[in-house]
C-alpha cells in the first residue's frame, strides 16, 4: 500500500512539467506515526520481558562499572572483595551451621479451668448431639485423661500434652498403648492441625474411655512379687 512519502516521491519525478505537491509538516509527522504504528513494523520488536531483562543487566552492567572504578585495582580488586566475603559467608555458614527454628512443644491437653471427668463427658456428648464432633473429640479425649488421673494412673501436671498423657497411660495400661496413641494423634489433628474430625473418630474414642473405666493397671513388682501398696494406690 503506498505511503505519503511514496506518493510525494512519485509526484516529484513525474515530468508533466506540474508543481510538485508539498506535504505540510505536521500532516506528514501524523501520516508517518500513523503508518509507523502498524503491527507489520513491529513483529520482531524484542518482548516486555526482554527489554525488561536488558533493563537489568545494564544496571548490573553499570554498577559493577562504578564499584570497579571505586575499588583499588579495578575490576580485578573488585572480584577479590567479592571472594574475600563469600569465603566469610562460608566460614560462619560451616562453623554455626544451618540456622535451626527452635523446637516447638505441643499445646497443652488442658486449657481452662480444671473440670472433672464427668464435667468433659457431659460436655463431650453434649457436642457430639450437635454433631460438633472437633469439640465432641476435644472434650472425650480430655475426659480420657482426666479420668486417668483420678484414678491415680497418671500424676495430675499442669501443661501435660495429649502424646505425654497417651505415653505415660500406655505403662500402666499396656493392653491399650496403640489405641490411646491412636486417640492422642487425633485429638492433636484436630485441634492443632486443622483436620475435621468424624462421627467415627469420636465413637472409638468414647469407645476407648468406656474400656479405659473397666481396665486393671499392670502391677508394679519388686523382687518378684506384688507391690499390693502400688496397686491399691492406682486403683484409687
Amino acid at each position: 500500500m503506498p505511503t505519503a512519502a511514496d506518493t510525494a516521491v512519485r509526484l516529484l519525478l513525474r515530468g508533466d512539467g506540474e508543481p510538485p505537491v508539498t506535504v505540510p509538516r505536521d500532516p506528514a509527522r501524523d501520516a508517518a506515526r500513523r503508518e509507523l504504528s502498524k503491527g507489520m513494523y513491529h513483529e520482531n520488536d524484542p518482548s516486555w520481558f526482554q527489554r525488561a531483562l536488558d533493563a537489568f543487566w545494564g544496571w548490573v552492567d553499570d554498577l559493577f562499572g562504578a564499584a570497579s572504578t571505586a575499588t583499588p585495582g579495578g575490576a580485578l580488586g573488585l572480584i577479590v572483595v567479592i571472594a574475600a566475603v563469600l569465603a566469610v559467608l562460608g566460614a560462619l555458614w560451616w562453623r554455626l551451621g544451618t540456622p535451626r527454628r527452635r523446637a516447638t512443644s505441643a499445646p497443652a491437653l488442658f486449657d481452662d479451668r480444671p473440670r472433672s471427668a464427668a464435667e468433659h463427658r457431659a460436655a463431650a456428648e453434649a457436642h457430639a448431639a450437635q454433631s460438633h464432633w472437633n469439640q465432641a473429640v476435644q472434650e472425650r479425649m480430655r475426659a480420657v485423661v482426666r479420668a486417668l488421673e483420678e484414678r491415680a494412673l497418671l500424676d495430675p501436671r499442669p501443661g501435660r500434652t495429649a502424646d505425654e498423657a497417651a505415653a505415660e497411660a500406655g505403662r500402666a495400661l499396656p493392653d491399650h498403648t496403640g489405641r490411646l496413641h491412636t486417640a492422642a494423634r487425633v485429638f492433636d489433628d484436630v485441634t492443632y492441625g486443622g483436620r475435621t474430625a468424624t462421627e467415627q473418630s469420636y465413637r472409638q474414642l468414647a469407645a476407648l474411655d468406656h474400656d479405659l473405666e473397666r481396665a486393671k493397671p499392670r502391677l508394679a513388682t519388686t523382687g518378684g512379687g506384688t507391690d499390693t501398696h502400688a496397686h491399691r494406690g492406682a486403683a484409687g
